[in-house]
């Protein structure tokens, strides 16, 4: 049996994986071990943690258990200023992508701790080439009936976040054509990806205890779908986004992820049971959003309907305006107009690329400026696909 901890239902708790690099190069720097030792004194007892990653180029802050996304995001904010009251003396400054732009795996270090030297000696050059940053949102669910429909009925909007958040257009120094390679590297891992589709929690208790017999795994910390069970916090974890490049987008998505848990709760307490789209569809959808960003077309019914994903996000927006009133993240919630409107990380990364002749270190210098003051409009770009 697999315990789904006690959770107060739509409660949100964020993590954010962020990149140290040197302030005048901008490439990555290995300092994250003894950054997190200096705050492990000074920020004892707050409410956010900062923690070490894979690589040692990066530091994850995470929030407490907020009430509200208000409240979650004033976590978080409280850890970045924790955190540059250290990398500012060090000359390190702070920046979040779905990749760093030219950035090589060959010259990045493991973090020393036997679960990542375990996860590298297993998936060899594809783990080692796990240079990525994401946010995870988890959001609290109240009765363990109600997960797995949750993570089913979720799966058919990650591509709407995974657009929203899609900020890895470089890889190693190149131009990928996609939006999010983040995304396409990261389901590489084995127990990476879309989730199984998985009716009930003793259907989930089954795939654990076959994935442990069979050793693919340890426990449920091993899952890493996109949107996940936690059993440990009674959370349904949404991990399929890049790294947000801002605090305003990262409170924007956890607005949304908060208030689609909160629609398919309320639908399942009135007996309605939720649309699971085809797994063929989710994979499609998953690659059309990696690839294209927020220009693409989603499948969003299981009779195969597609439309503009910003066209489906509005009508989203739209309908879960009154939950998002009751949940207090309304004013959250409406900065993903302003993605719309104005464009995602990865359109605006690709825009400072062209206005500079391809200069990588430039798109650093934007996503270095971006993370201390906020998103500079004006980034939207034509439709490519």
């Amino acid at each position: 049996m697999v315990p789904f901890a006690a959770s107060a239902r739509s409660t949100v708790g964020i993590e954010w994986e962020i990149m140290l690099a040197d302030g005048a190069t901008g490439d990555l720097v290995p300092r994250a071990p003894e950054i997190v030792e200096q705050l492990a004194g000074p920020t004892h007892g707050e409410r956010f943690t900062v923690t070490g990653e894979l690589l040692t180029n990066t530091v994850e802050v995470t929030s407490g258990i907020g009430g509200t996304v208000t409240a979650a995001i004033d976590d978080v904010a409280d850890g970045i200023a924790a955190l540059r009251s250290v990398t500012e003396r060090a000359g390190i400054e702070l920046l979040c992508a779905g990749s760093h732009p030219f950035a090589q795996w060959y010259e990045q270090q493991v973090t020393d701790k036997t679960r990542y030297h375990k996860l590298i000696e297993r998936t060899q050059w594809w783990g080692r080439n796990m240079m990525i940053w994401g946010v995870h949102v988890h959001v609290g669910v109240d009765d363990v009936d109600k997960v797995m429909p949750i993570v089913g009925a979720l799966a058919g909007y990650l591509p709407h976040l995974q657009a929203l958040s899609a900020s890895s257009p470089f890889w190693a120094g190149e131009r990928t054509g996609y939006a999010s390679n983040r995304a396409l590297v990261f389901q590489q891992l084995p127990t990476a990806g879309l989730p199984w589709s998985l009716p009930d929690w003793p259907s989930y208790e089954s795939y654990l205890d076959d994935m442990a017999r069979t050793g693919a795994m340890a426990d449920a910390t091993e899952v890493r779908w996109d949107v996940r069970p936690a059993p440990r916090w009674g959370t349904v974890e949404v991990r399929a986004c890049d790294g947000m490049s801002t605090l305003s987008e990262l409170a924007a998505v956890a607005a949304l992820t908060q208030v689609l848990v909160e629609d398919f709760s309320r639908r399942l307490d009135r007996g309605e049971e939720l649309e699971i789209l085809q797994p063929w569809f989710l994979r499609e959808n998953k690659w059309r959003a990696a690839r294209y960003g927020m220009d693409t077309s989603v499948i969003v019914d299981r009779g195969g309907r597609e439309e503009a994903v910003s066209d489906h996000l509005r009508e989203v927006l739209e309908r879960l305006g009154g939950v998002a009133e009751e949940l207090s993240c309304a004013e959250e919630l409406a900065g993903l107009h302003t993605i719309l409107s104005e464009g995602a990380s990865y359109e605006r990364q690709l825009a400072v690329a062209d206005a500079s002749g391809g200069d990588l270190r430039e798109v650093v210098q934007h996503l270095i400026r971006e993370f201390r003051g906020g998103p500079a409009h004006g980034g939207r770009r034509e439709s490519t696909g």
